[in-house]
């Protein structure tokens, strides 16, 4: 049930009434908390941002699902990026310094290799995400959403009587 819950909040959220860009920027924001390690200073201000700013939440926890396994996988990658980073360009070593004699920006692990390969790699695709996902809501909006509706799968879903039983269910919590 959990899957079809959580399957029927993200077409929901495609349908919902916030605009194809703050569907995108939860999406992107959420990427972010999903790509690098979750106890980081720089994820704490980023749900700030959620927060503040007029992002979908929804989107955003989603894609901090999302984005969470593909994290496991891509360790490695980002851990060799974030070696790459710290290491290997020898020319900000004294930036780096200087960043980690500052007591707020050492709670941020920017000298952990993962964390700072993984928010590196997340800032630099923010922009294609971001394009993509809003350009999807616009075309899920405008084409999908209609062929969809038209499956024979889910009207005799919606025409069942488990569904009007959801329904009502639903319309309890809201």
């Amino acid at each position: 049930m959990f899957g079809l819950d959580l399957l029927a909040k993200l077409f929901k959220v495609l349908r919902s009434g916030d605009t194809p860009g703050q569907i995108a920027a939860g999406f992107i924001l959420g990427m972010v908390i999903g790509l690098t390690p979750v106890f980081s200073l720089h994820n704490l201000i980023i749900v700030f941002l959620i927060i503040i700013f007029n992002v979908n939440i929804s989107m955003a926890i989603f894609a901090f699902l999302l984005f969470s396994g593909f994290a496991w996988i891509l360790d490695p990658v980002f851990h060799s990026f974030g070696y790459f980073l710290l290491v290997d360009i020898t020319s900000l070593r004294d930036l780096y310094t200087t960043l980690y004699n500052i007591p707020i920006i050492a709670l941020s692990k920017f000298n952990n290799t993962v964390v700072l390969g993984s928010l590196i790699s997340s800032i630099l695709i923010m922009p294609v995400i971001y394009f993509l996902t809003k350009n999807f809501v616009v075309v899920y909006r405008t084409r999908l959403e209609p062929k969809v509706n038209k499956l024979k799968v889910v009207q005799s879903l919606k025409a069942s009587k488990v569904y009007g039983f959801y329904e009502k269910v639903r319309d309890w919590r809201d």
